[in-house]
């Protein structure tokens, strides 16, 4: 499996490649009154408002830094109802793409985040994988992706 690798702190993480849309620079969000604290904000691309989730906010962390590596993921979520909606990952710290056989992947026997998964070892350390699909609870996916409203 093929992911992208980024950082939370000192950790690395991992996003497989079949989710990303593109990897996006950093750029302006505009804020969302009342949305939770892993909202970054709302990122304008091609005319189309997408979500933006600061993902070191939502595990519990400090804000991502907004560093030169610091990138905006742009990827599919697919909502529990099987509807897919893009959705945006700011994540700091982007180091590239690194392959992972699926055969060393094994559990990380702890489960903090919902949105964490198996890990594996390398010469660096330990990379985590990131899912996509169970990163947002249901209260926050409510927020973020409603249903269409008809024109009046």
């Amino acid at each position: 499996m093929r992911l992208l690798v980024f950082h939370i702190g000192a950790d690395r993480y991992g996003l497989p490649l079949a989710v990303i849309r593109r990897v996006l620079p950093l750029m302006a969000l505009k804020a969302i009154p009342g949305a939770p604290d892993a909202v970054a904000g709302l990122m304008n691309l091609h005319g189309t408002g997408i979500p933006v989730i600061d993902v070191a906010r939502l595990g519990g962390g400090a804000p991502a830094a907004r560093h030169v590596d610091t990138r905006i993921v742009l990827a599919d979520y697919t909502a529990p109802d099987g509807t897919l909606h893009p959705l945006g990952l700011m994540v700091e710290r982007v180091q590239g793409v690194q392959h992972v056989d699926d055969a060393v992947l094994a559990p990380a026997g702890v489960l903090a985040a919902p949105f964490l998964d198996r890990v594996a070892g390398d010469a660096q350390g330990i990379v985590q994988l990131v899912e996509p699909d169970r990163m947002l609870p249901d209260a926050l996916r409510a927020i973020l992706f409603q249903p269409e409203r008809q024109a009046r």
